[in-house]
């Protein structure tokens, strides 16, 4: 069998505006700006990485911010809600910090044994901060102002809008992921272990439509692989039961892609070789890194992509 898969390496989504995007997951969320890069796939447009302080597999969100990109629309095969674990005791505080910062929070009380404060991003994808007794130790941005013991730990899980939760469930099963919980039309499935981004729950609407990706939509969702080598056994075990793409070259990480039968589009990444592979972590994302295939083309690329400015530590710098 290939080494368990224990949780999320990434979620990926799509956002517009570069600058406002940047400045709400570091100075709102305060998650650190870990990588700016492009999209491989349309290397016109920026690919942002967020995560912890050394972008640890677990915490990463990532986006294709497209600047004229319209919204999004919610829908059955897609991911509902993406959610960040903090512990218990700092749900007050993400309430307060995100009133204060004009975002529209509503504290949805219990689910399980967990406290849920959902609100939306600046594109109206819908976020959640999830307030757990076990939650792991923070790793926070140096650059952020957020309390060390209230900073965002990482991915809690995603929850995926399904019609139906059989075959999904039994693919989830493949992957390592078994129901431990059910609340409604709410099912929760989890890898063994307390790794980052570990649930996974299907929430049932057999009546749902479907969605339109855009601005505020989740693209895809990655679990980890712990090594090239793990990533090959795997491959082979999916496509067993799925299609499966060939191992793709992100630079940070190795890649597989493949849909789950209820439409939610799953990736297999690799843990290393990490964020660390052509900066040092001290300066992770304060200058536009790209694949050795388009140095050549650095010069373009800095022209056509937007000026950004980071802010660290409440002191602006340019980074463009």
């Amino acid at each position: 069998m290939p080494t368990p898969i224990v949780g999320l390496h990434h979620v990926t989504a799509i956002a517009s505006d570069p600058q406002r995007n940047l400045d709400f997951y570091t100075e709102v969320l305060g998650l650190r700006f870990v990588k700016r890069t492009v999209n491989f796939d349309d290397p016109g447009t920026y690919h942002f990485y967020f995560g912890d302080d050394a972008g640890t597999p677990g915490t990463i969100l990532t986006f294709f911010p497209w600047p004229h990109a319209s919204r999004g629309l919610s829908g059955a095969g897609e991911v509902a809600k993406t959610a960040f674990s903090v512990p218990l005791t700092s749900i007050d505080y993400w309430e307060k910090r995100l009133l204060d910062n004009g975002v529209l929070v509503e504290r949805t009380g219990r689910r399980f044994d967990e406290e849920v404060l959902t609100f939306p991003d600046p594109d109206g994808m819908k976020l959640e901060i999830v307030g757990h007794t076990d939650a792991a130790q923070a790793n926070p941005s140096r650059f952020s102002d957020v309390p060390s013991e209230h900073a965002i730990r990482g991915f809690f899980g995603v929850t995926l809008l399904e019609h139906d939760a059989k075959d999904t469930a039994n693919f989830l099963a493949v992957l390592g992921f078994h129901k431990i919980a059910e609340e409604g039309n709410r099912l929760r499935f989890a890898a063994e272990g307390k790794a980052l981004g570990n649930h996974i729950d299907l929430l049932l609407d057999p009546r749902a439509g479907y969605g339109r990706s855009g601005a505020g939509s989740v693209h895809h969702i990655a679990f980890r692989a712990a090594d090239d080598a793990s990533q090959l056994e795997w491959r082979e075990e999916i496509a067993r039961h799925l299609d499966v793409t060939p191992v793709m070259d992100r630079t940070y990480f190795h890649s597989i892609y493949f849909r789950e039968p209820g439409g939610v589009l799953f990736e297999l990444a690799t843990d290393p070789p990490g964020f660390a592979l052509d900066e040092p972590l001290e300066s992770l994302g304060e200058e536009l890194r790209v694949p050795e295939w388009l140095e050549p083309k650095r010069k373009w690329l800095e022209q056509r992509l937007p000026a950004l400015e980071l802010h660290k530590a409440k002191t602006a710098t340019s980074i463009a």
